[in-house]
């Protein structure tokens, strides 16, 4: 009887549960959806182009579809991504005492979004790489392909779930983080960021500069602003006092949302408003990830980034 080698098995952590139930659901809507076609196996295959060996094409695959693909092996990395997730004191935010799938802060559902963005790498045979914010970076690790090593940062992302806000009030610096994720991940890279983006400072422009340096240094970048649209951006609160707790700073206010309400979703605007310009001056795929509004808000647009990267 063949003996199992101990380093072959894999325990499934229940984030990884959970990523891949969310996986298939998204593949098994995608089919059933007007991006049929737009299936997660063209890692696995690429197009047969005319005059290729066609030693390597799928005659399998060519009988269920009546196309030539040729199959992808192991050693082709196809692409290099990163992803980055800011554990700033106002990615805590709402604050629930027990959270599930169904209640999610905003750090939380940037944890399970990337959980199931790695399952997709890792079926494409993308290498990914994790990076981690604050105050500045507090974990980095460079983008690779191989079971160990996506293992790891899906044990590295059970840990981040389990953390706690930081325990005295500070400001956040996201452009800085930026700027050094820019200069230390591998040119050419997919960096895909989780944030709701609200730097230190009242002056965004170090943050758009830092979008600009990760352009500037070729790197492909797609920005989930992960934000919770209800409470954040329409600001729809009771009409009745509230005790108003800044989590970056620790400032109080207590006042009736009402009085603030219009001023507020004005400002929350021009910020938007601005972000989304300079994305797209940047080309910068901006997307809003409400937290409300579940994960194909997140799969979707980036198989949408990827084909176009092929």
């Amino acid at each position: 009887m063949p003996l199992i080698d101990p380093l072959r098995i894999q325990p499934i952590t229940g984030l990884e549960f959970f990523a891949r139930e969310v996986v298939e659901g998204f593949i098994t809507g995608l089919h059933k959806s007007p991006y049929h076609g737009f299936s997660v196996e063209f890692a696995e295959h690429r197009q047969y182009n005319t005059g290729e060996p066609i030693r390597n094409i799928d005659w399998k695959l060519y009988a269920r579809t009546d196309k030539l693909f040729v199959k992808r092996f192991e050693e082709e990395t196809n692409l290099r991504c990163q992803l980055v997730i800011d554990t700033s004191a106002s990615m805590y935010y709402p604050l629930i005492q027990n959270p599930d799938a169904d209640h999610l802060t905003k750090l939380l559902f940037s944890i399970y979004a990337a959980a199931a963005l790695m399952l997709l790498f890792k079926q494409q045979r993308d290498a990914v790489g994790l990076s981690v914010f604050n105050q500045d970076i507090t974990e980095t690790f460079q983008a690779r392909s191989t079971n160990v090593h996506i293992q790891y940062l899906f044990s590295e992302l059970e840990k981040l779930a389990q953390s706690q806000p930081p325990p005295r009030p500070h400001s956040s610096s996201v452009a800085d983080s930026l700027h050094s994720i820019a200069e230390s991940v591998h040119k050419r890279s997919l960096v895909i960021i989780f944030s709701d983006m609200f730097d230190k400072a009242n002056d965004p422009e170090p943050l758009f500069h830092a979008l600009q340096h990760l352009r500037h240094n070729k790197h492909e970048v797609i920005l989930f602003h992960t934000i919770d649209r209800q409470l954040e951006i329409n600001f729809e609160f009771e009409n009745r006092p509230y005790l108003f707790v800044d989590i970056e700073t620790g400032k109080e206010i207590k006042m009736n949302p009402y009085e603030l309400k219009e001023r507020y979703i004005l400002s929350m605007k021009n910020f938007l408003d601005e972000l989304k310009f300079r994305c797209a001056q940047y080309h910068i795929d901006m997307i809003e990830a409400d937290i409300h509004e579940g994960f194909n808000q997140i799969l979707l647009p980036y198989l949408i980034k990827r084909s176009r990267l092929y």
